[in-house]
């Protein structure tokens, strides 16, 4: 078994990959945020995934001993937010020290990630093993991935080879604000509950099943370059006008669908063809999906939002 480990400002998780690259356990624990607020201070979050590990080393526990013959041999770790110099936030200091604690204790070797990493291999080893391609061949070439979450907003481009099994070159992404800050400030705005996005998308896609068409607007999208802090003034002025949550859900998630697709495009014009990855929690919305699917490859809805099966499945490509 293979450990990975993931303190995002979000959630708690931890997973088990086996060396066939199986997900044995995919546990998350969101990190509680109090009604009508809009996400937790730094300090609020560390305090929560020390409260969380121990619950979710219980469902390891839990594993490891259905699977007596399969002993854990390399823990991994998500350390930044992003591969970045300087990049950091002070949650991932949970896991970290989570996981040297116990790749000290079972005398096994610790590798260290960035938390977009994860997100990248996820979302590219879930697809691939939904019959979108072959992981390893995938990996042996340049391709994007979009990391689209309440904290990224970034058109990558992601390339084999250098002292990790791929660098990450940010290539494009938002101006302003990211687009599941926007999700979930116009979600919260109408009374879902934080992080909106799973709310909204229900009441989007329904929406939509139903027939009604979303109210266009004009995105603005320079390049690979976008703005998005015009989404949230807009949609609070639907809001206030129509008092329909669909209505606004569905305008607001066409919306970033509009813009990741000019995104995309552009990326095509401007650096080439290639295989796209989308990735991040926004990433999970069958609205956004419904747009996008025509030009890249999507995880399951387990392994887009925030999970540790990425930094598992990175150790495992890492250990060899």
């Amino acid at each position: 078994m293979i450990l990975g480990i993931d303190t995002s400002n979000y959630t708690t998780s931890t997973a088990l990959v086996d060396r066939e690259g199986h997900a044995l356990l995919n546990a998350k624990i969101p990190l509680p945020v109090r009604e009508g607020e809009r996400g937790l201070r730094q300090s609020d979050a560390v305090f929560h995934h020390v409260r969380n590990l121990p619950e979710t080393a219980r469902q390891v526990g839990e594993v490891l001993a259905a699977h007596p013959d399969d002993p854990v041999i390399a823990v991994g770790v998500s350390e930044t937010p992003r591969d970045a110099e300087g990049s950091y936030m002070p949650c991932f200091l949970a896991g970290v020290s989570a996981a040297e604690m116990t790749a000290r204790t079972l005398g096994v070797p610790l590798y260290r990630f960035s938390h977009q990493a994860g997100h990248v291999m996820a979302a590219l080893t879930s697809a691939c093993q939904n019959g979108e391609g072959d992981r390893d061949e995938m990996l042996t070439a340049p391709f994007y991935a979009f990391h689209v979450s309440g904290g990224t907003t970034d058109l990558l481009l992601v390339k084999p080879g250098g002292d990790r099994i791929f660098s990450i070159e940010e290539i494009g992404g938002s101006k302003d604000i990211h687009a599941g800050q926007a999700v979930d400030r116009i979600g919260v705005n109408m009374g879902f509950p934080f992080p909106a996005g799973p709310s909204m998308d229900r009441a989007a896609f329904e929406a939509l099943e139903a027939g009604m068409k979303p109210m266009r607007a004009q995105i603005s999208v320079d390049g690979t370059r976008c703005n998005l802090s015009g989404l949230e003034n807009r949609a609070a002025a639907l809001w206030q006008e129509t008092g329909d949550r669909a209505a606004v859900s569905l305008f607001t998630l066409d919306f970033i669908a509009q813009t990741l697709e000019a995104m995309t495009k552009n990326a095509f014009d401007l650096y080439g063809a290639l295989p796209v990855i989308y990735a991040g929690g926004v990433m999970s919305s069958q609205t956004v999906r419904r747009t996008l699917g025509q030009y890249g490859l999507f995880a399951d809805a387990a392994f887009s939002a925030d999970n540790a099966a990425g930094i598992a499945w990175l150790t495992e490509v890492q250990r060899g």
